[in-house]
């Protein structure tokens, strides 16, 4: 199985999971997510790196339906299908202009800005199949 999915992103980082770890879930992909994983890196995360110049840390890519459960997502995740990630950021300023920057260069899905439990993120998900990415943005 190929590791490296782009220049700067990687399987490991997009399967990594301190709950699935934690409970002892394998979130071990199926080739059909990882292939959407892929392609949400080429078309969202890699051009998003590039343009920013500085490494972007993803909080939860892929998630197998046992670990969508265990982090409370919802039902119909796209994470599930490998077509979502949450995107941390250093600060506010800087989350802001990441998620503008999505919006205005990049095809997806959802482009959802996020918090819970004092914590913000961005989420963004992308579909291989072009005419199905809605592009439904919701701050």
């Amino acid at each position: 199985m190929k590791n490296q999915l782009t220049e700067h992103f990687s399987l490991d980082e997009l399967i990594r999971s301190n709950t699935a770890t934690n409970r002892g879930i394998c979130n071990m992909p199926y080739q059909a997510a990882i292939d959407n994983l892929q392609n949400l890196c080429q078309r969202v995360l890699e051009p998003l790196r590039q343009w920013a110049g500085v490494p972007v840390k993803i909080s939860s890519g892929y998630r197998c339906r046992e670990l969508n459960k265990a982090v409370g997502g919802v039902k119909n995740s796209q994470h599930i299908k490998g077509e979502a990630a949450d995107i941390v950021f250093p600060d506010i300023a800087t989350g802001r202009r990441w998620f503008d920057w999505i919006r205005k260069h990049c095809p997806f899905d959802q482009l959802i800005w996020e918090h819970a439990g004092g914590k913000t993120w961005i989420h963004v998900s992308c579909c291989r199949n072009e005419d199905k990415n809605r592009r439904q943005v919701i701050q």
